[in-house]
Order: structure tokens, then sequence, then C-alpha cells
């Protein structure tokens, strides 16, 4: 059975969704809608075994939070879209993957994604793909309009009923504080998820006597924002970021690359980047890029090597649900 609720809000699309084993594959398509004053409504649909859906609850005044939540069960997990909807979309099919290995029931999920926010993000990130020069330049950016867009969705997750909320999304995590200031469930932080597993790992260093060493590789939106390094800092590591050289002549070229179709030349580029990374004797290499994450082959070595935030995140997820008392 699968019940999914879609509904339209200013620019953004919502969904409320949880699999059950054996899961059926659907695909919903839906309809942007631009809503000035009236507040939005919601359908939910339920999908008997013949796969037939159903018209079954109506519900209002979701965005300001008012009357009872449409996410009505403890485990619900709210979900901020980020960048990339398609990074959103394989982390979401990670969690319910994930939850439901065991043949038991995915966690119930609220996914809010907004297109014109993506846009926002790629836009001040974009803005970063220069030579560290412009730095002083780069700090002035008014990222406020983004933080207040965060927060929006934030409380409009937290009036849904989500009992946690996690962002699939690097650079949102820039302004991981401001976003949490007064929010009344754990938002969990991908980056701290990445530095505990490691952590957990018992990774032995390449050298005797030598610490362990941690490679993240990343926009430098990402990396000028600090947190992958103060949490793995926080665990013991010795983090191993990419010099300026590294950075422009590999990494950002690699982005450009990517954008402009050119697969072959992105993943060679980004070839390089981990091998500068890796020669500096680190133990992994962290890929906290939505561009980059799905570059190599699953069957390029360097993988091996390379540590996914996204899988983290998700497994941290399923780890903070079932831990909380709230799993079926």
């Amino acid at each position: 059975m699968l019940d999914v609720m879609s509904f339209s809000y200013p620019f953004q699309t919502l969904l409320l969704g949880c699999v059950a084993a054996p899961t059926r594959r659907y695909f919903c398509r839906t309809r942007w809608c631009h809503v000035q004053a009236t507040p939005p409504s919601s359908v939910i649909l339920n999908a008997d075994e013949s796969g037939k859906f159903s018209e079954k609850i109506h519900a209002t005044n979701l965005a300001s939070g008012k009357g009872a939540p449409f996410a009505t069960q403890g485990r619900t997990v709210g979900i901020i879209g980020g960048v990339s909807v398609d990074a959103t979309l394989k982390f979401l099919r990670k969690l319910v993957e994930l939850s439901s290995e065991d043949g038991e029931n995915s966690i119930p999920f609220v996914l809010c994604s907004d297109p014109l926010f993506s846009k926002e993000l790629l836009s001040f990130e974009r803005s970063y793909f220069v030579s560290s020069t412009s730095r002083a330049e780069n700090l002035k950016l008014d990222s406020s309009p983004i933080v207040e867009s965060l927060r929006n969705k934030r409380v409009f997750l937290e009036n849904s009923g989500a009992s946690c909320i996690v962002m699939p999304c690097n650079v949102s995590h820039s302004w991981y504080e401001q976003v949490c200031e007064g929010c009344s469930v754990p938002v969990l932080h991908m980056a701290e998820c990445v530095a505990k597993e490691l952590k957990e790992a018992k990774l032995k260093p390449l050298e005797a006597g030598s610490p362990l060493r941690i490679g993240v590789l990343a926009t430098n939106a990402t990396l000028a924002a600090g947190f992958y390094k103060e949490k793995l800092q926080n665990e013991g590591f010795e983090v191993v970021l990419p010099d300026r050289a590294t950075m422009e002549h590999t990494v950002i070229p690699a982005i450009e690359a990517l954008n402009r179709k050119d697969m072959e030349g992105a993943c060679n580029l980004l070839r390089i980047a981990l091998q500068v990374l890796l020669v500096r004797a680190a133990n992994s290499v962290i890929l906290a890029s939505d561009d980059m994450r799905d570059l190599l082959p699953p069957d390029d070595p360097l993988l091996k090597k390379c540590v996914d935030p996204m899988d983290a995140l998700a497994r941290s997820t399923i780890k903070w649900v079932k831990s909380s008392g709230h799993n079926t």
C-alpha cells in the first residue's frame, strides 16, 4: 500500500509518502501552481492492491500551521530539498530502500521541494566559482533570503508533524545553526553523520604513527563554510582539503564541464582531484558535492576510497527513528 499526499504551495511541491513492503513503483506527476493569497489544499490518495488510486482526504491551512498536522505518525521524517531535485530524489530512494530492506515498512516522510529556492541556492554556490582572490567579495553576499526560506520550510515541516528534519544538500548546512534556532525537533547534520560513521569504522592510519586523515572534496561555497572540517576535527580526524591550485585547475573546471554536459571531461578532472588528496595520505575522501557524487562509474576503483554523505545521512536518519522508539 502506498499513501501519497501531494499539494500546491507557493512555488513548491510537497509530498507525503509511506511505502510498505512489498513495494510498488509509481511515477507521480505534479503541476506547479503559483498560489497568491489562498491557503494550500491537499489530496491524499490511497492505492489499493490493484494499484488504483482513490481520493480520500482534503486538508487546508497547512502552510500557517493551523489545524492538525497531516503527518500523524510519530516517526515521520521531514525533508528539505536543496540545490538539485535529482539529488533529493536519490536521497529519498536511499531512505526508502534502506529502511525497508529487512521487509519492514519504510519510514514515512514529508518532502518539501521548491524549484525557485533550488535556483537561489545554485546561484549562491556558483558565485563561489571564482579564484580565492575574490573571497572577500564572496563574504559580502547576502544569504538572508536563503536562511529565511530554509527556516520557513523547517517550520512548515514541524507543523506538518515531522519528528526530525534532514537537509540532503551540502551547501544548505552552511546555515545550519540559523535554520535550527527555535526548532522543536532534531535537525540532523549531514557532516556530523559522516564524521560519526567514520569514527565508528575504526579506521587505521595509512602510515604507522601518523594521524587519521580524511579528505573533503566540495565546492568553494561548502568548503568556505567550514562545517565538514569542524565536525571531522571534533571526532579526532586530521582534515585534508584541496589547495587553491587543485580547486582552480580540477574541481571548479570539473563542475563547469558537468554543466556543459561534458561528462567525460568532468569525470577525468574529478579523478585527478581525488588522486591529489589521496596522495596526501588521506584514508578516505568525502565527496561533499551534489554535482560530483555520481560522476564516477559504479565500478571505478576510486569509489572504494570515497564516502557519500547522502548514504551516511540516510543511515543516520533510520538509526535515529529506530532508536527513538518510533519504528514499527
